[in-house]
Parts: C-alpha cells; sequence; structure tokens
C-alpha cells in the first residue's frame, strides 16, 4: 500500500473523522492499510460470515454468543469513554436498516460531541451506499492505484520471489499495459503469465488485455467490440489515415515516447455524413493501435435517481481508464448530449453528464485514446469544440471519385468478385453523391442477385442495374446535408481527404 494512501487515511482518523467508508473489493488490501495506520490499539470487525472476529485470524470471538451488527454496534455505544477503532464489512447490506442507521449515526456524533469518547468506524464494501441520515458523517476514502513506478516495484518484487529474470525493456512496457489496476489484480495477472510460459516477458501484455477485458464484461454501461475492420478496408481518408498511423507509433511506444516529451494522445472528433466511414475508421483505429475497442452507450448510464447518472458516468470513465490503453468509442455524440443547454428533467442531467464529459477529456491523463463520430455538431457549444478537448477535428466528407473506386474494389475483393472485367471507372460518373454504405450495399444487392440467377460471375452491367435502382445518400438526405454543410462552415475543421 503507498505511503500516501497511509498519510492520507491517518489524517482522517486523527481529524477525529467518526465513519470513514473505504469501497475496495480486495479485503485483505483494506486490512494491512488499517494496520499500517492503527498500530497499537485493538480493531474490532464484524463481518457477515463470523459476526464479531479478531481483526487478525477472523475467527469468532463469542461462540456461545449470537451476536448481529445491532448487538455489537450497541456494545460500543454503551460505552462511556475510550478508544475504539470498528471494522464493518460488507456494511452496504445493513444500510437500509433503520436501527443500524440510529445506532451508527449516535456512535458518530457521540465521538464528536463528547470528551473522552473517540470511536472511528472504517465502514468496508465493494458497493458505495450512503444514507441521507449518515451523508454529511462519513468520509469516502478511496484506496489509489497503483502509479507507474509502483507497478514496476511490484513487477521486480514478483520476479526476485519466484527467481524469474525480467529484462528492464520488458517491465517498462508491462507497467504501463497494468496501469489502472489494483496491487491485487496485477500479482494475479503475473502468476497466470508465470505458470503459462515459466517466464514474464512482452507477448504477456495481450494477457494483460484479455483479463482487463473481464471488467468490460461485467458492467452494463460500456461494451467490448471486436472488429476484423483494419485501416486497409477504409477507401480513401487518406489525411485521416496518415493522421491516425502517427499517433499509432506513440501508442506503440508509450513508455519511449514520454521518455522523449511526447503528450499522450488524446483523441479525434469525425464529423460528416452519415455512411462514410466514421464508424469504420473507430474500429480500424483499435486494431491499428492494437488495443480494446470499448463503445459507451451515453442512454445506458442515465438513472432514475439524483446523482446515478454521474455516479454511472463516473464509473464507465473508472473502467475505461483501468482498461487502458484502449479505444473508448462514443458514437453519434450529438444524439448522446442532445438536450445540453436546456432546462428541465432529462436535459439537466444531460447538461450536467456533458460538462463532466469535456472536464474529463480536457484534463485526463491517461491511455484512454477517445474516437467520438458525429453527424451534426451544429447544437453543441463552442467549447466542445476548441483546441484541448481533441486532438484534432476531422471533417468526413461524401467520398470523391478515386474513394469511390477504392470502396468498390475493397468491397469486391472482400466478397471473392473482384476481377479485371469490372470497368469501375464507368461506374464512377453514375455514383456522384454516393456515400461509402451506398457502394457497398449495391456490391451486396449484385452479389446476391447473381447467386439467385446462378451466374459464376458479376459484371459491370450488374453493377450499374442495381446504381440505377439505388437511390443516393445526397438525394434521401438531402436538407440534412445540406444542414451539415452549412454548420461545418462555420468551424475551423480539417479535412480527412
Amino acid at each position: 500500500m503507498t505511503s500516501n494512501a497511509v498519510h492520507l487515511l491517518a489524517s482522517y482518523v486523527d481529524a477525529l473523522r467518526p465513519i470513514i467508508y473505504i469501497k475496495h473489493f480486495d479485503f485483505n488490501a483494506v486490512d494491512i492499510l488499517i494496520k499500517q495506520v492503527v498500530t497499537n490499539q485493538e480493531i474490532h470487525e464484524y463481518n457477515d460470515a463470523g459476526g464479531y472476529v479478531y481483526f487478525e485470524s477472523k475467527n469468532p470471538k463469542c461462540y456461545n454468543i449470537s451476536y448481529d451488527i445491532e448487538t455489537f454496534l450497541l456494545n460500543f455505544y454503551h460505552e462511556d469513554d475510550g478508544e475504539n477503532f470498528l471494522v464493518l464489512k460488507d456494511i452496504h447490506f445493513y444500510l437500509d436498516n433503520p436501527k443500524v442507521i440510529a445506532l451508527l449515526k449516535s456512535i458518530a456524533l457521540k465521538t464528536l460531541n463528547r470528551e473522552n469518547f473517540y470511536t472511528t468506524i472504517f465502514m468496508v464494501a465493494s458497493k458505495l451506499v450512503i444514507p441521507n441520515e449518515l451523508e454529511n458523517l462519513i468520509t469516502v476514502f478511496d484506496i489509489p492505484i497503483p502509479q507507474v513506478n509502483q507497478i514496476r516495484n511490484i513487477i521486480k518484487q514478483f520476479s526476485q520471489n519466484l527467481n524469474c529474470n525480467v529484462e528492464n525493456n520488458v517491465i517498462e512496457e508491462l507497467a504501463l499495459s497494468f496501469k489502472g489496476l489494483s496491487e491485487f489484480e496485477i500479482i494475479q495477472i503475473l502468476n497466470l503469465a508465470y505458470q503459462n510460459g515459466g517466464a514474464i516477458n512482452k507477448d504477456d501484455k495481450q494477457l494483460i488485455i484479455q483479463e482487463k477485458e473481464q471488467f468490460i464484461k461485467k458492467t452494463g454501461t460500456l461494451e467490448i467490440l471486436n472488429f476484423p475492420e483494419t485501416i486497409n478496408d477504409i477507401g480513401g481518408l487518406n489525411k485521416l489515415i496518415f493522421w491516425l498511423q502517427k499517433k499509432a507509433k506513440v501508442f506503440k511506444n508509450l513508455d519511449q515516447a514520454i521518455k522523449y516529451g511526447v503528450d499522450i494522445p488524446k483523441g479525434i472528433l469525425l464529423v460528416g455524413m452519415p455512411g462514410c466511414g466514421k464508424s469504420l475508421v473507430a474500429k480500424a483505429t483499435a486494431r491499428l493501435f492494437e488495443v480494446p475497442l470499448l463503445r459507451l452507450d451515453i442512454g445506458k448510464l442515465l438513472g432514475k435517481y439524483v446523482g446515478e447518472s454521474e455516479e454511472n458516468f463516473s464509473k464507465a470513465i473508472k473502467i475505461a481508464e483501468a482498461v487502458s490503453p484502449c479505444i473508448l468509442w462514443v458514437d453519434e455524440i450529438e444524439k448522446a448530449f442532445a438536450g445540453i443547454g436546456e432546462s428541465g428533467g432529462g436535459s439537466d442531467v444531460t447538461t450536467r453528464l456533458f460538462g463532466n464529459f469535456l472536464t474529463w477529456i480536457q484534463e485526463k491523463e491517461n491511455t484512454v485514446f477517445v474516437v467520438a463520430t458525429s453527424n451534426d455538431i451544429s447544437k453543441f457549444p463552442a467549447e466542445f469544440l476548441r483546441k484541448g478537448r481533441f486532438d484534432e477535428l476531422f471533417f468526413v466528407d461524401l467520398p470523391n471519385g478515386e474513394e469511390r473506386k477504392k470502396i468498390f474494389e475493397i468491397h469486391l475483393k472482400k466478397r471473392g468478385k473482384y476481377h479485371k472485367n469490372i470497368d469501375i471507372i464507368s461506374l464512377l460518373d453514375q455514383t456522384e453523391g454516393y456515400c461509402g454504405a451506398d457502394i457497398e450495399a449495391i456490391v451486396k444487392e449484385t452479389i446476391e442477385n447473381a447467386f439467385i440467377d446462378n451466374k459464376d460471375t458479376i459484371s459491370t452491367d450488374d453493377l450499374l442495374a442495381v446504381i440505377k435502382s439505388t437511390e443516393s445518400i445526397s438525394k434521401s438526405l438531402k436538407k440534412k446535408i445540406e444542414k451539415i454543410r452549412e454548420s461545418l462552415s462555420k468551424i475551423s475543421i480539417k479535412p480527412a481527404s
């Protein structure tokens, strides 16, 4: 446990904070921390498994007496003076009990108001539950996760214990990959890596990513995605791809880049026409950076209680940071934050969430790379678009002739139907104003028709026939596209092509 954590918890105890709530799943780590703070006094523990137990051994203190939590608390409330330290494990199960709440409140107020009565209550649980009656008496204490220098020491200590040599450059690489995990989780993964291969090396970065994916599967606010798409599946957008390739070099060599003085990339905002590859870029970026892809669903963050949405957002961000380095994809961000700046009901919640998002992306110093996509940013406030939020803003327009040619080739080759007799050049004049999604739909329908007609191959005429029956996005969404172009003309934004 870090000296900073010990010092901070000790300062809370010395300041007579009556109730200290420690939200953490690793009770052993919490016990070690409390023992470092409370060195000379007895610690009294109550947990659901054993009732009133010895803090060190966890054996029951009273074999012949039935002790529930009310009896345990009454025992200390009735004392007239002295200094006591109580540890209540899995306390959240009891915080809907009025008697328990009343006893906790009475002990806390007695500590604050009566001389010679000092009782510090450590409430320990993996879930944060704070009743209104105790809100002003509780101090929430977060055990900080290890920083990179501490992770290095954990790896070194682990290797020494097993007499397993780990090269310094491997330690540096793994330390960055372990960022966001607790000491307990780091040691568990190191154990797994050692058992699998009998050594610790750079290849274990992939194991770390796989284990981090377990975090995502346990949440309802984030989704981990696996797509086969790569940068080679994108037709055009050359300026954007070149920019991403530069950032990928930084991401793949983070330790060296940080030592050189390079800032950790924050992310990008992709704005532009529907169906032109923004989502495809988000998927391909994860492959390019060789990191997991997480999708944040803002709609799933919204809760029915006051503060619940903000708590869900904070939890989602903490999980993303724990899984980092990763790509965090916020798709159609204009829909996610619809109603910002308005008043009343859900709009107030959305505005607060938007503010939290802006603050986080502005101040973050972690390896979560944000890819936000949007069709229309006209309703966003100006501060959302200023430098410092994202590394860059790119405009994804309808594909030009060269890009449409490449898109046709990509989709025909992907389905094994590309051959030299297809005159793609003749298709370009007929697909002016078509987006990438339109072209993909044309190729898919053409191949389906050929299968139904028992054709071995497809021809240029087959493709042209489907093109004639397919309305382009520039016609079907004409007014929306005009509105998008008008809003984008008012801001400075780089073209992706």
